[in-house]
């Protein structure tokens, strides 16, 4: 059953590698706050009529402050876009795998494994392969990218250790809830309030109700059965598909040491995962 979980969170990872050439393409037509906004309006608003009855007054704390957590992540990282590659936001994004860990012991004491941390090395010489084989120099949107590995890795480390207390439906709700929230106060501070263009609206609507509403519901859900560095390990994926996304659809290209690097966290998943199954069998 473990398997299944595994390839949910996989199939998660695969719509948010597609997300960095979207998001980059929307807001250059609109802006980051009101993308931001709108995306997680819709995602709140898909979700409620399912999620809102399930609501108790702890989840409405717990998934509003995960949910500013998660905000953060995503304004770094879709500000970051404005100044970097969709494959540099994508592969430096990925380093959530080692924020992710490193959170979970230093709030919450939680030791890893040694397959999860052999995964965890794993994947870190895989993405560094993957980053340092080609992409640009650094530049502010790359630091951004890195602050949002860090605000992601915390939330992986919070979702871990607070979802198995609630509805996964509710808590996905409220988090969603919190960042529409977050984000529509900020857009109204600091951009122009205006009506997306038709442009936008395909990237909106995909991001918001599958990318955002969706995924969020699959992440809870599976982290209310598996660790957080399990999660982050799997979640490495997402710069492997951000990869592909960045070659397919926005022409940029891996050199052979990136793909070696891709094979590199791929293999991490074969350590942490599919080994462990074969073993049980």
């Amino acid at each position: 059953m473990r398997i299944l979980y595994s390839l949910l969170l996989v199939g998660v990872t695969m719509v948010w590698g597609w997300t960095f050439v979207a998001v980059r393409d929307a807001i250059a037509l609109y802006g980051v706050l009101g993308f931001l906004s709108m995306r997680f309006a819709l995602a709140a608003a898909a979700l409620a009529p399912y999620a809102a009855r399930k609501v108790s007054r702890q989840t409405l704390v717990a998934g509003a402050g995960i949910g500013l957590v998660l905000a953060l992540g995503y304004l770094l990282q879709t500000t970051g876009l404005l100044f970097t590659t969709p494959t540099n936001s994508g592969l430096i994004t990925g380093l959530f795998v080692v924020f992710a860990p490193l959170a979970d012991r230093l709030f919450f004491g939680t030791r890893p494994s040694r397959p999860v941390l052999v995964a965890v090395l794993l994947s870190l010489l895989g993405m560094a392969l993957l980053a340092g084989g080609g992409p640009d120099e650094a530049n502010r949107g790359d630091l951004l990218t890195l602050l949002c590995a860090g605000a992601l890795g915390l939330h992986i480390a919070l979702l871990s250790r607070y979802a198995r207390a609630h509805d996964a439906s509710g808590l996905a709700f409220v988090q969603m809830l919190s960042m529409a929230l977050a984000f529509g106060l900020l857009w109204a501070l600091f951009e122009p309030v205006a009506f997306p263009p038709r442009e936008v609206w395909i990237p909106l609507v995909a991001t918001g109700l599958v990318a955002s509403a969706g995924a969020f519901w699959a992440q809870t859900f599976v982290q209310q059965r598996i660790s957080a560095a399990r999660t982050a390990v799997i979640l490495t994926t997402e710069p492997v598909f951000a990869a592909l996304f960045g070659h397919w659809l926005a022409g940029d290209r891996l050199v052979p040491v990136q793909i070696f690097g891709a094979t590199l966290i791929l293999s991490a998943l074969v350590v942490v995962e599919v080994i462990p199954a074969i073993v049980r069998k």
